[in-house]
């Protein structure tokens, strides 16, 4: 064998093992998300850690969702008012921000967001409950660890993230509004109502529907890599940086499959 076709070998077994590995990867993980959604619609329940992850999810992402929409959408108004006057055109400023905030911008900067804060945090508390072997413990007192410590946090992160991304639209549309209005110099009544003529019930659906599957995805990899962590607190580091990066993932991948869905034709 030549040393060209020893090489080609060689990388046609490594370029396999990364395929193998990656549809293996996969597999373990829709596994896991088979086996959650099992345990989800069967008792016991536990609203108490409902109640308590929706609070961590929610309200203490409130701030720098909010934070990010508003600077977000005045910055955008800023930039269509630019282009658009380009064209002769600056007057598509409402229009385009509230359809580009509520479509695109809103849900995917806000789920972006929450990924990085609760994706992380739910991978490292879980990270050190199994390499403390507290899961252990858990499972040897006959508690579910599937429907007590990951349930709650799915469920509760895939009802708090459409009324999060509800919120992010909103102020992201008022950043718009504020800066158009106090720098750019359009009538905030005229600005409102472009606004509201240009926002249609299938931009908000969409909106909400994205919302609530980048929050499924959030707390779904963030309990997956931090359930299946190990190696002490490299483990649990690792843990946390692979939960927030294929979470970030999962959601521009879910966005562009539902953009093309509802808006493709």
């Amino acid at each position: 064998m030549t040393a060209f076709a020893t090489t080609l070998f060689h990388a046609l077994i490594a370029l396999g093992s990364v395929v193998i590995g990656l549809f293996a990867s996969v597999g373990r993980l829709t596994r896991f998300a088979l086996v959650v959604l099992g345990r989800i619609v069967r008792p016991p329940w536990y609203p108490a850690q409902l109640v308590e992850q929706m609070l961590k999810i929610g309200w203490f992402s409130l701030p720098v969702v909010g934070l990010t929409a508003v600077f977000t959408g005045s910055a955008l108004a800023q930039q269509i008012y630019i282009g658009g006057s380009r064209f002769n055109a600056a007057s598509t400023v409402p229009a385009v921000t509230v359809i580009g905030i509520v479509r695109e911008l809103g849900p995917v900067l806000g789920g972006l967001m929450v990924a990085g804060r609760v994706a992380s945090a739910m991978a490292a508390e879980l990270g050190t409950m199994r390499v403390t072997e507290q899961i252990d413990a858990l499972t040897t007192l006959r508690t579910d660890p599937f429907q007590y410590l990951v349930g709650p946090r799915i469920v509760a992160a895939v009802l708090v993230m459409p009324l999060l991304v509800l919120v992010s639209n909103a102020l992201g549309v008022m950043g718009g509004f504020l800066l158009a209005t106090g720098r750019l110099h359009f009538n905030a009544a005229a600005y409102l109502n472009t606004t509201a003529q240009y926002l249609k019930w299938d931009d908000i659906s969409s909106s909400m529907v994205k919302a609530a599957v980048f929050g499924f995805f959030i707390a779904l990899m963030g309990c997956y890599h931090g359930y299946h962590s190990s190696g002490g607190a490299a483990g649990v580091g690792r843990a946390t940086t692979n939960a927030v990066v294929s979470a970030f993932i999962l959601i521009l991948m879910a966005n562009l499959v539902i953009t093309v869905i509802v808006f493709g034709s």
